[in-house]
Order: structure tokens, then sequence, then C-alpha cells
């Protein structure tokens, strides 16, 4: 009797350890090719130390990553199938737009800051950031800098329209947050930007 129990012991003990094995099995991660510049993103060239531009840089695709949902849906014809698109919070104002590796507040770009200063000179409590984004081409220190300065020519044209200094604020994202994650032309003159975010 004793050996049919240790028998049935050695049964249950490999049931539940095969039980066990199959549910804690790992889940498949899905793949997605984000675009360069994307968190997760590894570059297998870099520039040569003190490039001043957002000169093109090859980049492998991302690492496999699972994508969140994105709150600006991109149609068919600005994202390839399964990649992800970056999370942005829709703004009230149109971006202003910037010219290859420049930061100076182009004519349509100085009528949406207009309509931004009159929002806030209507509205005297609200408070608008201004993120400073890039396209994908150069370092990434180098586009933290440039988006920063992108940011702050905004918030500076702003300011001399008579809206409060303390009313803005700036915060630069490089070429972290590609709008568009495509790597042509069109692509990056869309990832070029200011965007306005009320706070």
């Amino acid at each position: 009797m004793k050996g049919t129990f240790s028998w049935k012991w050695a049964v249950l003990v490999l049931s539940v350890a095969a039980l066990v094995a199959v549910g804690c099995a790992k889940k498949q991660t899905v793949k997605s090719e984000g675009a360069p510049g994307a968190p997760g993103a590894a570059s297998t060239t870099s520039p040569a130390p003190g490039a001043v531009s957002e000169a093109p840089v090859k980049e492998s695709p991302a690492a496999p990553v699972a994508s969140a949902p994105a709150e600006r849906p991109a149609s068919a014809a600005s994202a390839a199938p399964g990649v992800a698109v970056t999370e942005e919070k829709l703004s009230l104002f149109a971006d202003v737009r910037f010219d290859f590796d420049k930061s100076v507040v182009k004519e349509d770009g100085r009528k949406t800051c207009q309509d931004v200063a009159a929002y806030l000179k209507k509205n005297p409590k609200a408070k608008m950031q201004i993120e400073g984004h890039c396209d994908e081409r150069g370092t990434s220190e180098y586009n933290m800098a440039l988006g920063e300065r992108r940011a702050a020519a905004v918030m500076s044209y702003i300011v001399s329209l008579g809206v409060s200094k303390g009313a803005l604020s700036t915060v630069s994202f490089g070429k972290e947050k590609p709008l568009d994650p495509g790597h042509d032309e069109e692509a990056w003159a869309k990832n070029r930007r200011a965007h306005f975010l009320l706070k």
C-alpha cells in the first residue's frame, strides 16, 4: 500500500509541475517597428562628435515593445501597420512648424501664436505649456537643445504680444515623440514643431 501511495504522490506532483510550467509560460511580446528616436530604439551608428545639425543618422529598428493606444489616431496613410504612433494630447491650437535645423517662428507660426496670445489674454488663469519637437535626424542631445530653442522662440513671441511669462512654460522632447513615424521629408516636416498643451 505504501508503494502505491508514493506512486500516486509522484504522479500528482508531476501533474502539478506540468500545469504550473504550462500556466506560467512566457507571453509573446507584440512586435512593433518603432520610429527611429522612439523610446527603445537603438542606434547602430553615431554621428561624429560635435555634429550640430539634424543630419541623417542610420538607426536600427526598435526592440520589440508593446505599443500603447494613441490619443491622436493616425490615418492609414500616415502610419504603416505595426508602427506605434506617438501618444499626444490634442491641442486647441495648430502646431507651429519649423524649417530644417531652425528655431525661427515663421509667418504662419506667428498667426498661431497670435491666436494663443488672444486666448491667454481672455483667460488670464489659463496656463500653456509649449512642447518643442524635432525630426529624427541628428543626435538626441542636439535635438533636445533644438527643441528647447524652438519652444523658447515661440514663448518669446507670445510674451512679446503682451502675455505674462508666468502663463507659459516650455519643455523639449527633441526627436523622442514624433508625430509621424515616417522616414521622409513629409514626415520630418510634421515632426519639426512646437505643440501647445493647456495645463
